[in-house]
């Protein structure tokens, strides 16, 4: 029987050029290198840019020049946002088998609610800041069509990503960290962001219907996180403390805290042209009752993250971009606790918003400077490097 030769097919350079990978279909890492390493986790400087823009809108004080700066912060975290989505459309399409690694990776694979996040958080300050320079209709269809793809998209990862990790990751024991939250917290943000929308929605089923839907993502995250949180003390508690370069997601639980109090005082805000007084008037009352105690709370581990963390530093802690960590937690007990002053009066809680303020524009001003270097340096780009191990215990 004759051997038939065998034969390729050789697809023209021109052609070539144009497949997501090589000639043959698979990832070429030869193209767009640079791009490789850019994960989901970079949405998290869109996040924290944004917040600094619509914390400092919300602020109940009148400083001269805040609202812009603030206008200009706006502006650079839109710049940012397209360059982190082109980035990331490049990643998966040049490097598919690198995404498909993160999302199989239960240290990253959390960092896809960052994405829903950071599209709502530039959505919300466009309409609360950006409509001075756009104006307020077209700030309002910016954020509609980002509040809606940024609400999809975290929901999908409140499910698949604990779907993974439940199925696919299978996580050690005592591995438990405070990233896990991140794919909890977006319906969270949808929460508040929502309530800014629900004004513009016709009075009626449609805005009452929104105001319970944000209420309903609200209790969703809360209960989420309420299982979540536990795991991750108990890991501390078993285990010591995290790494270096991942000590500073000790700040993502804040995350929770503070955007739960923003949710609950913003919803009570526009509850009264929503549902009936009754309702209102409990809304307003659950804002406070719920905002304190967990206002509270939420300073509480922020003193404790940052015991933890000037402990990291005196051992060695230099930058990475879990930096970001400090600013879009931090930045969100800024809106809760603004909106606690305005429910309650209490200058106390004004002052305690402003000192917040001015810790979440340190720390931004810091991780940006830094990754604005390790940018045009290349390091951040690079293939990352292991984290060093748990350091021990204080004796």
């Amino acid at each position: 029987m004759a051997i038939l030769p065998q034969t390729r097919t050789v697809v023209p350079p021109p052609v070539a050029a144009l497949l997501p990978g090589g000639a043959d279909g698979r990832p070429d890492t030869r193209r767009l290198p640079s791009l490789r390493h850019i994960g989901p986790n970079w949405y998290a400087s869109v996040m924290g840019t944004a917040i600094v823009a619509s914390a400092g809108a919300t602020l109940p004080v009148d400083a001269p020049g805040l609202r812009a700066a603030c206008t200009v912060v706006w502006a650079l975290s839109a710049v940012l946002l397209l360059a982190v989505l082109t980035a990331r459309a490049g990643h998966w399409l040049c490097h598919r088998d690198q995404a498909r690694a993160h999302l199989l990776d239960p240290a990253v694979a959390p960092f896809y609610g960052c994405l829903s996040m950071a599209l709502m958080a530039v959505g919300g300050a466009t309409l609360t800041v950006g409509a001075d320079v756009v104006g307020l209709r077209a700030a309002l269809a910016v954020d509609v069509v980002l509040f809606v793809a940024g609400t999809a998209i975290g929901l999908v990862a409140a499910v698949v990503v604990p779907y993974l990790m439940v199925v696919r990751h299978r996580p050690a024991p005592g591995s438990a960290s405070p990233v896990w939250l991140l794919p909890l917290v977006a319906p969270m943000v949808s929460a508040s962001q929502g309530a800014l929308l629900v004004p513009h929605v016709a009075a009626g089923q449609g805005r009452e219907a929104l105001l319970l839907a944000c209420y309903a993502m609200f209790g969703l995250s809360l209960l989420a996180t309420l299982v979540v949180l536990p795991l991750v003390f108990s890991r501390l508690v078993h285990h010591g403390p995290l790494p270096l370069a991942l000590t500073p997601t000790l700040f993502l639980v804040l995350g929770p805290l503070g955007q739960s109090t923003t949710a609950v005082n913003q919803l009570a805000d526009v509850a009264p042209g929503a549902v009936g007084a009754s309702y209102a008037s409990a809304f307003g009352a659950f804002a406070v009752l719920y905002g304190v105690p967990v206002m509270g709370f939420a300073l509480l581990w922020l003193a404790l993250a940052t015991a933890m963390v000037v402990r990291a530093a005196r051992n060695g802690m230099g930058f990475a971009m879990t930096w970001w960590a400090f600013t879009f937690p931090v930045g969100t007990c800024v809106t809760g606790a603004a909106g606690l002053a305005r429910h309650t009066g209490l200058d106390a809680l004004t002052w305690l918003a402003v000192a917040l303020y001015v810790l979440l524009v340190v720390a931004w001003a810091a991780a940006g400077t830094r990754t604005a270097r390790g940018v045009f340096s290349g390091a951040l780009t690079a293939a990352p490097v292991p984290p060093r191990p748990a350091t021990a215990r204080t004796r």
